[in-house]
């Protein structure tokens, strides 16, 4: 069985999609209908950018989001039998499985990165990854930090897990999970703390409009991040979708259930390849490519 993943922020790249957009007549008209959509040609900075262009919050989240959908739409033979997406490649995993429209999904996409963005602004925070500690370990250091803010968001892979929560508390963090034997803890260079309490701001903006989003029956289960078991049903979708924004990513497993469930291969659509890296890292076994 074949899984379709579907990267997150971090993923983009200078040039991104200028060789789909010169191949596809199809992509170019997608590429202007996101330009016409946003108001701004999103297009002219994936290709022609610099890194810090690419970066801007209002840009980074709609162009992964676009190239990974211009992929999936001109991979041979996608019949996805489950997907899956890392926090913003969720909304790109729902369009490809049919759950939801580009259009719909685009502008949920571009709400999103304008509501962090403000969570950002309001609550000063960050994120770091820890290396070489067991989950179960990091977790625990995180609920004794009791006067700070600072939890698991991101379980990426066996040994890698990102922390996120307010400076202070992810400062203290740092140096007890260094004392309780992590190989390192490395400061992340990111706009506030993701996938924490502290994005509450941003979760109650986005719960509304994706409350009011035309959400169907996907025409296979998606994976979601909030508890890695696999969705159907457009209620359910919504709920954990809403829900995202303050909860962890749990990619480790979600891939485990994955492949638990049947999937032999997984096949990353979108800029970069961190997830075919990380699903090795989760099981060895299974074949990961990209496209």
């Amino acid at each position: 069985m074949k899984a379709y993943i579907f990267p997150g922020q971090g993923a983009q790249f200078p040039g991104m999609g200028k060789e789909l957009y010169e191949q596809h007549e199809s992509i170019r008209r997608l590429f202007e209908q996101a330009n016409t959509l946003l108001g701004f040609r999103l297009s002219d900075i994936m290709f022609n950018g610099t890194e810090e262009d690419l970066k801007q919050t209002k840009v980074t989240q709609p162009a992964i989001f676009l190239h990974s959908i211009a992929v999936a739409k001109t991979a041979t033979d996608f019949q996805p039998d489950m997907v899956a997406g890392h926090s913003l490649g969720e909304f790109s995993a729902l369009v490809a499985a049919g759950a939801m429209s580009f259009e719909d999904g685009l502008i949920l996409v571009s709400q999103r990165a304008q509501a962090m963005q403000l969570a950002c602004e309001s609550n000063p925070s960050t994120m770091a990854a820890v290396l070489g500690l067991e989950d179960e370990k990091v977790e625990e250091i995180c609920a004794q930090i009791a006067s700070e803010v600072v939890v698991a968001a991101n379980y990426n892979c066996p040994g890698q897990l990102v922390i996120s929560g307010s400076f202070k508390g992810v400062e203290l963090a740092t140096k007890a999970l260094k004392a309780a034997g992590a190989k390192r803890v490395l400061p992340l260079q990111v706009g506030g703390a993701f996938h924490s309490p502290l994005m509450e701001i941003a979760r109650a903006q986005l719960a509304t409009a994706i409350e009011q989003t035309n959400i169907t029956s996907p025409v296979c289960p998606v994976y979601q991040n909030v508890d890695a078991m696999p969705h159907t049903d457009p209620d359910q979708i919504k709920a954990n979708l809403i829900a995202q924004l303050t909860a962890p990513v749990r990619w480790t497993q979600s891939v485990q259930n994955m492949i638990a469930n049947g999937a032999t291969e997984f096949v990353e659509c979108g800029p970069g390849k961190v997830l075919q890296g990380l699903v090795k890292k989760i099981n060895k076994d299974v074949a990961a490519v990209s496209l």
